[in-house]
Parts: structure tokens; C-alpha cells; sequence
């Protein structure tokens, strides 16, 4: 990670730790960057989701990027799947998402994207980065370099019609209940499962530019569980403010999650002779319930680091068909590069159709194990993390759990804080384990 971007963008509170001035630096560096390096006029795409920052940034980007010669083609209020899809098919230089995706609203993010879709590489994130930093000077545009914006609201029209078409069933009689959050899928998710013939019932369809996330959505799942049992749906689907993450609820109100997803689906590809390698990605926190379920049905996995971009990062090296993780994002490697969760949503309705079954039905076989995490701060992670005695706790726990549960002991990614997780049959047990951990590394005065 740069001093800026982190795994999924720049993000901060608008504009104090992400400003219009860097919105406009960034715009400035990639249309230099990519007419300069293809000798041509940059064509860069942008979207944005629903919150008020999200305006200023859109302009600050677009005016440094005509700056620099380029031009640029808003999509408006759209999803980051949408963004990566149309950046790959329309032939785009890169794209530019405006999201900071499940956080509240005063909050925003600017995530880069390549001409495939996917998430810019490092080597160009630290080129902005020096550029922001004033390590590289950038010329101004002149005359009849100076670039021009496009409305571009047809790229999102087209991003629904493919959506569409990866329906292979109707969805008449099935009554659906939508949590758009108040965000990106505002516009899209309704007219999608319409266009598919669904009774569709939506919540939180109304931004403000403040409301986006705000108790509702994916983060707050419980709204959209008791509307679905309220209203005898079938199934409910909620998205964060982005729409790149979806959870599902079944038709009793029960949480269906990203783990989950990865059972059934992959379970459905396995059947039809299309999961590849016979494995799904997983995250190393995936629930231990989802990994006993794929043991039964013969389906191996691979654990990364968590993160999507972890996750796609594997599925590109191993040919793997779909990956995840339990909060939501889940990959269909055959159909996009990045999670989708309008197109998640349209896969769990697949399956129920095809196979004729409830969503509870499908989810059933996945039961999660209690999990216990606690957070101990530290004063060096590596050295806490590398003690042999500590080492030495975590591999007894492990010995004495076999194949009843799994402990997991990594460092975080943001904070001087070591994450010790234990999942197992009761919470007592998880309990136990953890603190028999965190009392060895309490003991070597680890502890800050």
C-alpha cells in the first residue's frame, strides 16, 4: 500500500483527508499519463455513487483531467462493477469510481481502475502518489489538446442490459425485496429485477447525499430481514453504497452471506461440470462452517489474505471460477473482474430456480461455528507475531481443536493490533482458546 491508496483507493473524509486538491492532482496525472504513454487523446470513464462530496470530486477530477488533454465520459450515480465493466468493454484507458463504498457519507474514496477493469497496479498508484507529492512535474494542456467531458449515461444503460442478459430464467411470480442503501443500485437494481419479470419491493431508494448507508443496506441487514418476513417474500437482497457486495435473506428473515454464496453457487457450477479446479476462493475469515460444508461435497478452496483484491489476484493466476468473501463481495470470474452485487444477487436467483428450492433450502448446509475475536494491541506486531512461545500457543490450540474448529492469529493491516480468532463449537470453548493465546503474548510483554 502507497502513502495515499490503500487496497480499495484513496479514502477519507472529504475534504480533509481526501480534498478536492487531490481529486484534481489525480485527474491531472492520469490524462498526462495516458496520452503521453499512447500518444493519443486519454479517454478516461468516471462514476460516482449518491453521496454530496461525490459531486465535487466528479467536477475536480474532470477538470484535471481536461487539463491534461484528456477527456472524460461521466456515468453519473452508477455502481463500481459497473465502472470496471464498462472500462473493459468500451475500450476506456481507465476508469475512476467515486465511493468510499459501506462508510458513512462525510466519508469518500477515488478507486483507479485499468483498461481491463481491474484494480490500477502499484507501479502507477506510486507514480500519482509522487505526482500528488510534487516528485513529477505535469504540463498543461493547450489549444486544441485541451480535453472535453461526455455525458455518458449510455455506458450505465448498457451495464443494465448486460446484467439482464445474464439471466437464463424469468422471474415472474417471484416476489423480491431490494435494500439499494441509498446508494449506487438506486437506479439500477430495481429496473433489473423488473425487467426480469419479479414483483420487486425496494427500501431505501431515496438519497439525500447524506442518507447513503445510514441503517440500512448490507451493514445493517436486520431492516431488510424484517421486511422480507413482514411482506412474505421469497427472498431479499442488500447492497452497500457502492453495490459491489451482496447479502441475501432468505425467505424465513434468515442471513444468507457471502459465505454462503460461495457454497451454493459453487456448488451449482460443480454440478453443471463448471467449477473449474473443483475449488472456490475464500478469505482466511470465512467461517469454518462454510469449509466443513464444501469437505462434504467434495469441493476444495484456497485461502488469501482478506480483500478482494486478494481474491481476484489468485483467481487470475489459478483459472478459479468464483471467490469471495463472507461480507459480501463475490467474484464470477467467467462474467466481471471485481464483486458485483446485482449480478451476485441474479446467480443466488439462478440457483433457486433452476433447482426449484428455497433460498433457505440452498443456504441450510453451511452452519456457521461461534467465533470469538479479540484485538490485542502491541508494540511490534512482527515481533509478537514471530514469538516462538506464541507461536508455540497458537499450534496447541490448533492440535486441540483438529477438526472441530480453527484458530487464526493475524496482524492488522491499519492499526499496531494483533487479531486472535477462534471459531468452535460453543463460544466457550472460543473463549478458552483465545485467552489462553493473549495470555502467552501478555506474558512476553508484548503487550503496548
Amino acid at each position: 500500500m502507497g502513502k495515499y491508496f490503500g487496497t480499495d483507493g484513496f479514502r477519507g473524509e472529504a475534504n480533509k483527508n481526501l480534498t478536492f486538491e487531490h481529486a484534481i492532482k489525480i485527474g491531472r496525472f492520469l490524462g498526462w499519463y495516458y496520452g503521453a504513454r499512447l500518444g493519443k487523446k486519454a479517454k478516461v470513464v468516471i462514476g460516482k455513487d449518491t453521496r454530496r462530496s461525490s459531486y465535487m470530486f466528479e467536477y475536480a477530477l474532470c477538470t484535471g483531467l481536461m487539463a491534461s488533454g484528456a477527456d472524460a465520459y461521466i456515468m453519473h450515480v452508477t455502481t463500481t462493477p459497473s465502472v470496471a465493466y464498462i472500462t473493459r468493454v468500451d475500450d476506456f484507458d481507465c476508469g475512476i469510481m467515486i465511493s468510499a463504498s459501506h462508510n458513512p457519507y462525510y466519508d469518500n474514496g477515488i478507486k483507479l481502475l485499468n483498461s481491463f477493469g481491474e484494480k490500477m497496479d502499484e507501479e502507477t498508484i506510486l507514480k500519482v502518489e509522487d505526482y500528488i507529492d510534487g516528485k513529477i512535474n505535469v504540463p498543461l494542456a493547450d489549444r486544441q489538446e485541451i480535453g472535453r467531458t461526455v455525458d455518458y449515461v449510455a455506458g450505465r444503460n448498457r451495464y443494465i442490459g448486460f446484467l439482464i442478459s445474464m439471466s437464463k430464467f424469468s422471474f415472474k411470480g417471484i416476489k423480491v425485496g431490494l435494500d439499494v442503501a441509498n446508494g449506487a443500485a438506486w437506479q439500477i437494481a430495481k429496473g433489473v429485477f423488473d425487467a426480469l419479470g419479479a414483483k420487486v419491493y425496494v427500501m431505501n431508494d431515496q438519497p439525500d447525499g447524506y442518507n447513503i448507508n445510514t441503517d440500512c443496506g448490507s451493514t445493517h441487514i436486520e431492516h431488510l430481514q424484517k421486511f422480507v418476513v413482514e411482506n412474505r417474500l421469497d427472498v431479499g437482497f442488500a447492497y452497500d453504497g457502492d453495490a459491489d457486495r451482496c447479502l441475501c435473506v432468505d425467505e424465513k428473515g434468515n442471513l444468507v452471506t457471502g459465505d454462503h454464496t460461495l457454497y451454493i453457487y459453487g456448488l451449482y457450477m460443480k454440478e453443471r461440470g463448471k467449477l473449474l479446479n473443483n475449488k472456490v476462493v475464500t478469505t482466511v475469515m470465512s467461517n469454518f462452517g462454510l469449509y466443513k460444508a464444501l469437505d462434504k461435497v467434495g469441493i476444495e478452496y484456497e485461502k488469501t489474505k482478506v480483500g478482494d483484491k486478494y481474491v481476484y489476484e489468485n483467481m487470475v493466476q489459478t483459472g478459479n471460477r468464483i471467490g469471495g468473501e463472507q461480507s459480501g463481495h463475490t467474484i464470477f470470474l467467467k462474467y466481471e473482474t471485481t464483486g458485483d452485487g446485482i449480478l451476485t444477487s441474479l446467480k443466488l436467483m439462478e440457483v433457486m430456480i433452476a433447482k426449484n428450492k428455497p433460498m433457505s433450502e440452498l443456504a441450510a448446509p453451511v452452519v456457521f461455528y461461534p467465533q470469538v475475536l479479540k484485538n490485542v494491541r502491541v508494540k511490534s506486531k512482527p515481533d509478537a507475531q514471530n514469538d516462538p512461545d506464541v507461536q508455540a500457543a497458537v499450534k496447541k490450540v490448533a492440535d486441540e481443536l483438529g477438526d472441530t474448529g480453527r484458530i487464526l492469529v493475524r496482524e492488522s493491516g491499519t492499526e499496531p493490533v494483533i487479531r486472535v480468532m477462534v471459531e468452535a463449537g460453543t463460544n466457550e470453548i472460543c473463549e478458552k482458546y483465545v485467552d489462553s493465546v493473549i495470555a502467552v503474548i501478555k506474558e512476553k510483554g508484548h503487550i503496548a
